[in-house]
């Protein structure tokens, strides 16, 4: 039987899974993201701009490139395609469509497929195009009708289908009415089942009016924070590159939970993380052989017979009194159970109330659901209105999944920031601030430490002010992580040396320099004595030997048998020491073999009972 405490999971753990991907009760993952690109191979596409500048295919290719690399390292599991429209050769399934060409089918990327790509870039890659596909006829209909069958043939389950459609012609089928109707019933088609079409539309000669067709095509954007159509097509790759980010990547929520603001007024919620720690990607377990991912089963056999042990016949213990109690999986479920997932409403306090101290955790954001209750962001933004004006946060309960315990939140409302092109920066919500137990909170001896005077404060303050500048998290990379990628890139694509990082965390020592001037040497001037060299290192501190002569050891620790006695009668035995108990065992001649604080104290209450 299982001991309880084995049962019980780390908070850390809880903390950690709620930043990853997650799983059981209301935080399940309804399915994969899936992204096709549908790509014009017409000869417009190949014409290189002004003064060198890549062609729009070449442009298209290596956002196609960088998309893949990227999904490979943070969702390996999305599905993602490539599709050519207007060729001239035809390669599609049952090649039911002329003029079609889909180069990848709708599955996980690879380093293969990043290979493939890599060969359509450049001079050479235009030359590959030209011989694989060719430019020919052009039916965007065809191609919509060829990238609806693709989804049909994915039996997995997809939460959300995306479709980009990369061009320089804003009328592609040349003024014929009969295609262009065709195009936009197939991309009605293509809406009501649930697929989104972006329009990443590329420079050309007398600009790009999206008005002439392709309004009709692509879809309207899905909440207010989500980027529109742009009027303006895309002339530099950094700036293709940041219209395909912003698209690609969709908000999912964490968990989809109830806010309860008293009985029977409950409303709909999502949350979100704002931001998540970067992590290594864990090993995967290769077979030699095949070079196969191994999974791994466990299985639990009873000691003394050897039989294979069902789910059912596990069970659960804790020792009380010296007595073993069992319990079966649905009775520990039920006790740990404290009320189903959701936010409560306690009330409200004062913003002067919540102490930067209390912020024990990454936050997380709170938005409203309107697909799941009706009404909720209406109520959701009077309350966060109401909340805003009289500068309070709501206190609540809140319970993440079944099963878990619950936690004190405190959530701060923030309001809604837009930049000079009115496009959204901040969004409307709460941040949901987790608050402390008293458990979590300690007291701290401060080290004492002289005291500096006012004038070496004054001078650093001078120091700080010039070293101030606007932090942003995402202008800082994790170079241990950076390296690892590329190496990993290395590899897989076969390139001779991985690609050089830029450590964007070593301080810039000429730009400091040039900021601060004098003001270091006159702060050491005030502090440091004049022959203080911070090179060398101090003397170490010779240690004082004791009165007695001999090398001072840690005292034994001792507990007699009628205070151990004691202790188990009152049942507080959990309160003495590893050390203690340990010491306790070796007094009685107790062998115990494990170390762990439950089973010496198991060890002990055995040996004096009997």
């Amino acid at each position: 039987m299982a001991e309880w405490n084995a049962y019980y999971r780390n908070e850390d753990e809880e903390e950690e899974q709620e930043e990853g991907e997650q799983s059981g009760g209301d935080y399940k993952i309804t399915g994969r993201d899936s992204l096709v690109f549908l790509v014009d191979a017409s000869k417009e596409m190949f014409i290189k701009g002004e003064d060198g500048q890549p062609s729009n295919f070449d442009m298209t290719m290596q956002v196609v490139r960088s998309v893949y690399t990227s999904k490979i390292i943070s969702s390996h599991r999305d599905l993602m395609a490539l599709v050519f429209f207007g060729t001239e050769q035809s390669k599609n399934p049952r090649n039911s469509f002329k003029h079609v060409y889909v180069y990848h089918d709708l599955d996980e990327p690879g380093a293969k497929r990043v290979q493939d790509v890599e060969a359509l870039r450049g001079g050479k890659g235009a030359q590959l195009a030209a011989e694989t596909m060719g430019s020919g006829e052009t039916s965007l209909g065809d191609a919509l009708w060829c990238c609806a069958n693709l989804y049909n043939d994915i039996k997995l389950r997809l939460s959300h289908k995306r479709l980009m459609i990369f061009t320089c012609r804003d009328e592609p089928h040349g003024g014929n009415s009969t295609k262009d109707r065709q195009a936009r019933t197939k991309a009605g088609d293509l809406k009501e089942t649930g697929v989104v079409i972006d329009l990443m539309h590329l420079m050309k000669p007398g600009g790009f009016d999206v008005s002439l067709f392709f309004c009709d095509i692509v879809s309207p954007p899905e909440d207010e924070s989500e980027l529109g159509l742009q009027l303006e097509p895309c002339n530099k790759l950094e700036d293709l590159q940041k219209r395909v980010r912003a698209k690609e990547q969709k908000k999912r929520a964490m968990a989809r939970l109830k806010l309860c603001l008293g009985e029977g007024i409950n409303l709909a919620v999502g949350i979100y993380a704002t931001a998540v720690t970067a992590r290594k990607p864990g090993a995967i377990r290769l077979y030699r052989e095949t070079n196969e991912p191994v999974r791994s089963k466990t299985r639990t056999f009873h000691t003394q017979t050897g039989s294979l042990l069902l789910p059912s016949e596990i069970k659960k213990a804790q020792v009380y009194g010296r007595k073993k109690i069992v319990m079966e999986k649905d009775e520990v479920d039920a006790i740990k159970k404290f009320y189903d997932p959701g936010l409560l409403l306690i009330g409200f306090k004062p913003m002067e109330k919540l102490k930067v101290q209390h912020h024990i955790r990454p936050a997380v954001f709170l938005y409203p659901e309107e697909d799941e209750v009706k009404g909720s962001a209406c109520l959701f933004s009077a309350l966060l209105t109401k909340c805003s004006e009289r500068n309070v946060f709501a206190l609540c309960r809140y319970i993440s999944r079944r099963n878990y315990p619950p936690r004190f939140v405190a959530l701060v409302p923030q309001k809604e920031e837009v930049d000079e092109g009115k496009v959204q920066i901040t969004p409307p919500g709460f941040n949901v601030i987790f608050l402390p137990y008293a458990d979590d909170i300690r007291t701290l001896d401060a080290p004492q430490a002289p005291v500096a005077s006012q004038t070496s404060v004054d001078k650093m303050k001078e120091i700080v002010y010039k070293l101030r500048f606007k932090y942003r998290s995402d202008a800082f990379e994790n170079p241990v992580i950076q390296q690892h990628y590329r190496n990993l890139e290395a590899l897989a694509l076969d390139m001779v040396a991985p690609e050089e990082i830029d450590d964007l965390i070593m301080p810039k020592v000429d730009q400091i320099d040039n900021r601060l001037g004098p003001l270091v040497q006159d702060f050491k001037d005030l502090v440091y004595p004049a022959d203080y060299n911070p090179e060398t290192k101090p003397a170490a501190k010779r240690k004082t030997a004791p009165t007695g002569g001999g090398a001072e050891k840690k005292p034994k620790v001792e507990v007699s048998e009628d205070e151990l006695k004691a202790h188990v009668q009152n049942g507080t035995m959990a309160k003495l020491t590893v050390a203690a108990l340990k010491e306790a065992c070796k007094h009685f001649g107790i062998r115990t073999t494990g170390t762990k604080k439950q089973e010496l104290i198991d060890a002990l209450i055995g040996h004096l009972g009997s």
